[in-house]
């Protein structure tokens, strides 16, 4: 039996907002402003909503730029100081790390309210990145080190935004507006990469400045958290303003994943989406460097142009995917499937694509499947993974979310890794590799529909 340990207030009932003829208004009710109403036209915002989750979503959006300045930033340091075996082993060292960070974020966030909690996270990888930059303008190298920090700092940052966001709105209320919010995150991806290759580009910007306009992002996200507290705690109708000044007490997050199968079914979902996930990227990369060697076998510097054209076009299109899907599908899909049904579409996608591939293991066909998986990704199962978390109690959305969403992510990555090492010794070759990750996504389904039934029992 799933575990239910959240509180009344949380999992208040919600009328479902449509159009009726003849129409009612319930006396005393609060009509929604000129901002609701536009929101409204991506997501079901209710009177007294809009303002808080215009700055949630403006929020994420500042994060992922952030994010996608830093992933830039960090590449051509990994490259030139550590080259791409270091960069391949990277995942271990940070699912090493994260094995002890988690359990200190546990014993800090039990001290602390919720928005000491985040914004001190924020301000606290903001002050990495001063000591960076100004280690490496002085010299030092920090390819590694840096590398390692950049995947750590995205996991956990991203994550605590979430549980932020799980803690502001009740059940009912983060069902309507994180697809919204999630809008956020498309086009904060999307500005990001695209800022990140304007800066290099046309200003001729070092990777040192990109982290120094990183951390003012960090800075202002920390505004924007106490914003969108305030704004939420100074509604009288909010629920979920009662526990805002306590401390997030409990367990530390790898015993509270231990001892929930929700949680637990939740961690074995993340780890298997990461696998099958990644393993698609290394199927991607063989597949372009097969066609790049294929088109120019005698000149390296015009198979490098085939392939970095190939992923600029690729990431393109893959982010403006996930922004369309964000915007315009997910909030619909939640309507009418809901979270548990919207657990399926992703591996039933995969299954699909990956079935694809070992058929017809040519280049246009495995940049189409892998351009839907991940812009469905990005998009619809970020939002799910998300709005799983909504049933859960205090200690959980944070603690638990924090070591799932960073740990078990990364050993997601090892895994990866030790896969595709195994397979290439046995040389099971590209065909091979794509029957294994569609076989996986059977065991993908088989999760989803475990999960789903923990949470239907969670009366959510």
């Amino acid at each position: 039996m799933a575990q239910n340990k959240r509180t009344d207030y949380q999992s208040i009932p919600e009328l479902r907002t449509q159009t009726m003829f003849p129409s009612f208004t319930v006396e005393g009710e609060i009509k929604r402003g000129p901002l609701e109403r536009f929101l409204s036209l991506f997501a079901d915002v209710r009177a007294g909503e809009g303002a808080s989750a215009l700055v949630m979503t403006l929020n994420v959006l500042l994060l992922l730029s952030a994010y996608y300045l830093l992933k830039t930033a960090r590449e051509p340091l990994i490259l030139t100081e550590g080259g791409a075996t270091v960069k391949a082993y990277s995942a271990g060292g940070q699912a090493a790390l994260l094995m002890a960070l988690v359990p200190l974020y546990g014993y800090v966030a039990s001290k602390v309210n919720r928005l000491k909690l985040v914004i001190g996270l924020m301000l606290f990888f903001a002050s990495h990145l001063l000591i960076f930059q100004a280690m490496g303008v002085a010299g030092a190298a920090i390819g590694v080190a840096f590398y390692i920090w950049v995947g750590i700092f995205n996991v956990f940052v991203i994550s605590q935004f979430w549980a932020f966001a799980n803690d502001l709105y009740t059940e009912g209320q983060g069902k309507r507006l994180f697809p919204m919010i999630g809008v956020g995150a498309s086009l904060g991806a999307l500005a990001g990469s695209q800022a990140a290759t304007w800066l290099f580009k046309e200003f001729q910007l070092s990777p040192y400045a990109l982290m120094t306009g990183a951390a003012a992002l960090l800075g202002v996200c920390s505004g924007l958290v106490f914003l969108a507290n305030s704004l939420e705690n100074n509604r009288e109708s909010n629920a979920m303003n009662k526990h805002a000044n306590d401390k997030v007490e409990g367990e530390n997050g790898f015993s509270l994943v231990r001892k929930s199968r929700y949680l637990t079914l939740i961690a074995m979902l993340i780890v298997l989406l990461n696998v099958v996930n990644t393993t698609g990227e290394f199927l991607l990369s063989s597949v372009v460097s097969e066609e790049a060697q294929k088109l120019h076998p005698d000149d390296k510097d015009a198979r490098g142009k085939f392939i970095g054209g190939f992923y600029g076009e690729y990431f393109s299109w893959v982010n403006l995917l996930g922004l369309l899907l964000q915007t315009f599908a997910v909030s619909r899909i939640f309507d009418f499937i809901g979270v548990r049904g919207s657990l399926f579409i992703l591996p039933s996608l995969a299954l699909t694509s990956y079935s694809l591939m070992a058929v017809a293991p040519i280049l246009s066909v495995v940049r189409a499947a892998k351009m839907a998986e991940n812009a469905t990704d990005y998009s619809l199962q970020n939002t799910v993974r998300q709005a799983l978390f909504l049933p859960t109690s205090r200690a959980e959305k944070y603690k638990a979310k924090a070591a799932i969403d960073t740990f078990f992510m990364r050993m997601g990555d090892v895994l990866q890794a030790g896969i595709v090492k195994a397979g290439s010794e046995l040389s099971v070759g590209f065909t091979g590799f794509a029957w294994f990750n569609a076989s996986l996504t059977v065991v993908w389904l088989y999760i989803a529909y475990l999960l789903g039934r923990e949470h239907r029992k969670m009366g959510f």
